[in-house]
């Protein structure tokens, strides 16, 4: 089977050289020859072979010069995709957006948290009313990546506010330029707007783009947030890349601020990073027998707690350096660089952001203990209780 993604793949080099073929072209011939995600269906831009083998295209990909597209449509190809592929309607729907989703030539986002239900998602009050075949949505969602320049949403909303707030949820996919819809930037603290706040009024959503069953909407969340979390976490990184290169690059360039505590630190960070990848390569091992499941937490947990530690020691080293900023215009962040930094100083800005995320720490601690430890479950006052009884502000 390696022998057979390998195959493909250099077949679709071949045919389309990244260095003279447009990239969208070469993104889709990838698709259309099931390299996309290989262990998705064959049609639906895979071979039905296993995750393990991803890798073998990806490496081949990456040599020639193949942009990645978790950067080129991050929140569409770690999260959507797999979402699509699981509870779409219908095949030929599924069709209709994973390949230009494989292309990036429709870029996704994620309507999920809003200004009252951020940690405790199934909280949330946006409303979906059935009017014939269609849904009417209203309400508002919050700290939305790449809103601005999405063509899809995956949305969950409230459904029956009559039931346990878990049980009245249901899933849709939402054109981002549908009547109704309007985005409004969040500026960060980089002064870049990443994020965005996004209202619905009486946004018409077919129920063909419904995902999974009605009332079913917290079980489909949970195949995104799954793949929203082993996305983030998982590194797939050699040993001495990702954040902890920023650092000893750092070090490097600048010898004149070493001190023997400095050093200590970096050795004590270059060793918890090279624990938490064997920890990432673990889990992407497991991932490949039954996907991702609740052990990706622990990726995202200690890589965004790491990621912060290490900037935390850029700061210290460069000293009093590490006040100044380029500038804090507000720039639009385009998809391919949503999950890269500018300077050391703004990735130690945005680095503050990824302890919340994806889940934050506290709530990852708490999947851990119970899923993974078999821990008492955390106290929940509103267990059993319609959504509607529930006290909110």
């Amino acid at each position: 089977m390696r022998n057979r993604v390998a195959d493909a793949a250099r077949d679709v080099i071949a045919e389309h050289p990244p260095a003279t073929t447009p990239t969208g072209d070469v993104l889709r011939a990838w698709y259309d020859a099931g390299l996309a995600w290989v262990h998705f269906p064959e049609g639906r831009g895979g071979l039905g072979l296993s995750r393990g083998l991803q890798g073998v295209a990806d490496e081949i990909a990456e040599q020639a010069g193949v942009p990645s597209l978790s950067l080129l449509n991050p929140i569409g190809h770690g999260m959507a995709a797999p979402t699509i592929v699981e509870h779409a309607q219908t095949p030929e729907l599924a069709q209709h957006w994973l390949r230009p989703l494989a292309s990036a030539d429709e870029i996704w986002c994620q309507l999920f948290s809003e200004p009252g239900a951020g940690s405790d998602l199934a909280g949330l009050a946006t409303s979906a009313v059935r009017d014939g075949d269609d849904w009417v949505v209203n309400g508002q969602k919050v700290w939305t990546t790449l809103a601005h320049i999405a063509s899809w949403a995956l949305l969950i909303a409230r459904t029956d506010p009559d039931v346990p707030k878990h049980k009245g949820l249901t899933y849709f996919v939402v054109d981002m330029t549908a009547p109704g819809v309007e985005v409004r930037p969040l500026r960060q603290m980089t002064g870049q707007a990443e994020f965005n706040e996004v209202y619905l009024t009486d946004v018409r959503i077919p129920d063909s783009h419904r995902l999974g069953a009605v009332g079913d909407g917290w079980r489909v969340a949970m195949t995104t947030l799954m793949n929203e979390r082993s996305s983030i976490g998982a590194s797939g990184l050699r040993r001495g890349e990702g954040t902890i290169a920023d650092a000893v690059a750092l070090w490097t360039q600048r010898p004149d601020r070493h001190t023997p505590v400095l050093r200590d630190r970096l050795t004590k960070l270059w060793l918890r990073a090279e624990a938490g990848r064997l920890t990432s390569e673990r889990g992407r091992v497991t991932a490949t027998v039954r996907g991702p499941g609740p052990e990706g937490s622990i990726d995202k947990l200690v890589g965004a707690e790491l990621n912060q530690r290490v900037y935390e020691f850029c700061m210290d080293l460069l000293g009093p350096e590490a006040a100044l900023y380029g500038s804090y215009a507000m720039t639009e962040v385009r998809a391919e660089d949503a999950n890269r930094g500018g300077d050391v100083q703004q990735r130690f800005l945005r680095s503050r952001a990824n302890t919340i995320e994806g889940g934050t720490s506290e709530v990852l601690r708490n999947i851990l203990g119970e899923r993974i430890l078999g821990l008492p479950g955390d106290l929940r006052a509103d267990a059993g209780r319609p959504w509607r009884e529930v006290p909110r502000g």
